[in-house]
């Protein structure tokens, strides 16, 4: 692989995590501001970006759609990968709020990244490298400082918090991996923008019938429609467009471990938008993630020169 095509998914994968930290602010404010829930705002989101996604796909690449909705292998790997893939991690993920706090949740889902290195040593049948190690550690330090402000204390884990957890980070390798042959085969913007499509569909469906019949839709003011609508084409379309593209290119492993750059995004988007303060633990997480990125960028370039 060119060193030029590295840097793409280097790229593509810390702007995609970027993108979701500005998703976080939006979410905060709409907590904070409507009575909207968290397994609605996600569906939204999802359904919002699914249009997106087909208005780019069925513009330019409608023969390419129809193609793989005509296959029905691909269209059987598209159904798992929309349900459950991204629709389950965030359905999941606001399950995981539920029982501890946004803190929590995030840490938890970081599991993802030892678990996707453990499975990329299984299925290559080898050590992990001493720069993963060394990017692993980086990566979970900064998460764990960024989503405590450096306090254990602030970690709630009663039993179901810790399963959920647990499940929300399988489900974000399982995102992350599964659809490695539908990327080889249609390419990432496909892939995502049908998968995003099946997710959204399957999170208002689940919503209407657990809760949508009897609470009815909530009402939202023009202030949180237009934030939802950032959520939505930023922080979920551009996202998870960028991001898997990304890691269609550098793999999963790497991929993941530039992920743990979203809380940080996050944190760093908060304060400069909501004048929240930016405390050490949040510079200490905002240099590790800087570590994270130079060695897995290290790692990359000796790959390439192998």
């Amino acid at each position: 692989m060119s060193r030029n095509r590295q840097v793409e998914g280097i790229v593509s994968t810390l702007a995609g995590a970027i993108a979701w930290g500005l998703s976080g602010t939006c979410v905060q404010y709409l907590f904070a501001h409507s009575a909207i829930d968290s397994l609605l705002l996600t569906a939204l989101r999802e359904t919002g970006a699914g249009i997106m996604f087909l208005a780019v796909l069925l513009t330019r690449h409608r023969p390419q759609v129809h193609q793989m909705l005509s296959d029905p292998d691909t269209r059987r790997r598209l159904l798992i990968f929309g349900t459950a893939g991204l629709f389950l991690n965030s359905t999941l993920y606001a399950t995981t709020i539920s029982y501890t706090n946004a803190g929590t949740a995030t840490v938890l889902q970081s599991l993802n990244v030892p678990m996707v290195l453990a499975l990329a040593c299984l299925t290559e049948r080898r050590l992990p490298r001493p720069l993963e190690v060394a990017a692993l550690l980086c990566a979970a330090l900064a998460t764990f400082l960024i989503a405590t402000g450096g306090d254990p204390g602030t970690l709630k884990l009663p039993l179901l918090g810790l399963v959920f957890g647990v499940a929300t980070a399988a489900a974000a390798v399982f995102y992350t991996t599964y659809p490695k042959p539908l990327f080889e085969r249609w390419g990432s913007l496909a892939t995502t923008g049908i998968g995003m499509a099946i997710a959204g569909a399957s999170g208002l469906a689940f919503w209407f019938i657990t809760r949508g019949i009897t609470m009815g839709f909530p009402s939202l003011g023009l202030d949180c429609w237009g934030v939802l609508a950032v959520a939505s084409f930023i922080g979920t379309f551009g996202a998870y467009g960028l991001f898997l593209h990304g890691i269609s290119i550098v793999g999963p492993v790497k991929g993941n471990m530039l992920g743990t750059a979203e809380p940080v995004s996050a944190t760093v988007i908060t304060a400069l938008a909501l004048g929240t303060a930016f405390s050490w633990a949040d510079w200490a997480g905002l240099a590790l993630m800087i570590a994270t990125i130079v060695l897995v960028t290290l790692q990359s370039t000796q790959q390439d020169a192998r």
